[in-house]
């Protein structure tokens, strides 16, 4: 295995370490930030236990976290681990099951390798690295063959999103349009996209924390994923995950441009 996906993999192994045996504890300390989204002392203690673990093994890579931001004091240029030791905090708190999380590596503002664990998913994982081709839980993954959005199943993230930035109207129309429709959200949807369980699926108010690894691992098993006007970028602010075979038609149909 390629050796940056490996230490990803053993970083995902000790923050299943941390996180599960947390869920659904009674006791659990949970704070609010200041964006009014939630954090929980597993939150950080996994990030936390992920930064020593990178600074142990990696010296000189720095480290964008969710919850403590970046850490540029290393020396070494253009490589940085990227971590959202909780995807699907707010599931997290309430006992839902669909959380993760997920470790990335950007070199030369490439990213190169990615890990999506979900220990109370069934213990299910996703893994990528440039080049490899993407897996989960011991084989290789491959997007769906579906061409039109009528025969596609298509997830999308909450509504709210949506109608603050004025463009409900335009996720409507593709569930409107499509076979079926599910809102999962967070980063549970573009692994089935990667899987080929999806076909479609669409987020607004993510970080590149919330799509760096999955990025890769979507691409990898042959899908896309670009921002809503099309950029190819996991820097955030909106998200859009195919099959690839419907991309400019999801595109064309959220944004109200049709191609």
């Amino acid at each position: 295995m390629n050796p940056d996906l490996a230490f990803a993999m053993e970083l995902a192994d000790l923050a299943d370490a941390i996180s599960l045996p947390k869920f659904r504890a009674t006791d659990l300390h949970v704070e609010t930030k200041a964006d009014l989204t939630p954090v929980t002392e597993a939150d950080r203690a996994v990030e936390e236990a992920l930064r020593r673990q990178i600074a142990k093994k990696r010296p000189g890579e720095t480290v964008l976290g969710e919850e403590f931001g970046l850490d540029a004091s290393g020396p070494t240029a253009g490589v940085r681990w990227i971590i959202d030791p909780i995807d699907g905090t707010k599931n997290y708190v309430r006992g839902i099951p669909v959380w993760a999380t997920l470790i990335a590596l950007e070199r030369g503002g490439e990213i190169e390798a990615g890990v999506v664990s979900a220990p109370a998913l069934g213990s299910r994982r996703w893994w990528a690295a440039a080049g490899e081709g993407a897996f989960a839980d011991g084989r290789q993954i491959g997007v769906s063959k579906v061409a039109t959005i009528e025969d596609a199943q298509s997830c999308y993230g909450g509504l709210g999103a949506w109608r603050r930035a004025g463009m409900l109207e335009g996720l409507l129309e593709l569930i409107r349009r499509s076979w079926r429709s599910r809102g999962f959200g967070d980063f549970w949807m573009h692994m089935l996209v990667a899987e080929g369980a999806a076909d479609v699926a669409t987020e607004l108010e993510v970080r590149v924390w919330d799509l760096a690894a999955v990025k890769v691992i979507v691409e990898e098993a042959g899908g896309r994923l670009t921002d809503l006007t099309g950029r190819v970028t996991a820097s955030g602010g909106s998200a859009l995950a195919t099959n690839g075979l419907l991309h400019e038609e999801a595109l064309g149909i959220l944004t109200g441009q049709p191609a």
